[in-house]
């Protein structure tokens, strides 16, 4: 298994598989370039993860996705581990913003997270259509924090 930094002239050959995460290009260009992409890879690309500083100290997975025939088999996961270790003599602590799905928030849960603060009408307010996720639609975004 390796994870490598992404180039900001090689981000945008990963859009199509950043959507599954974030249906959004505008959304995902508001944070692509100000941030860093890792990509992990074993024999090929099996997930990705874009990560940005929002204050000294703090930083934020802003987006991340496992290529889906490689899902559930603990690539997010390792790479969740990898960005905590990278970042853990950067900062004090790491978030990740999701909707309240519960499949979603056990697994980052399960990476070490706990519930930090909600932003009511997330997905209504910033995107042009309902999202779904496990067929529930996704109205309020659900931080949760891990200190690194």
């Amino acid at each position: 298994m390796a994870i490598i930094k992404i180039k900001n002239e090689e981000k945008p050959l990963y859009m199509d598989l950043l959507l599954i995460a974030d249906e959004s290009v505008d959304m995902i260009e508001k944070y692509l370039y100000r941030g860093e992409m890792f990509a992990l890879y074993e024999d090929d690309l099996k997930a990705l993860c874009v990560i940005t500083q929002e204050e000294a100290g703090v930083y934020e997975i802003k987006n991340i996705v496992t290529v889906p025939k490689y899902q559930r088999k603990g690539y997010g996961k390792a790479l969740i581990a990898y960005i905590a270790d990278y970042y853990k003599d950067k900062g004090s602590v790491l978030y990740v913003g999701t909707g309240d799905c519960p499949s979603t928030l056990n697994f980052y849960e399960s990476c070490g997270f706990t519930r930090s603060h909600v932003v009511k009408n997330f997905f209504v307010d910033n995107y042009d259509h309902p999202m779904y996720e496990d067929g529930i639609q996704l109205v309020d975004m659900v931080y949760l924090k891990r200190p690194l």
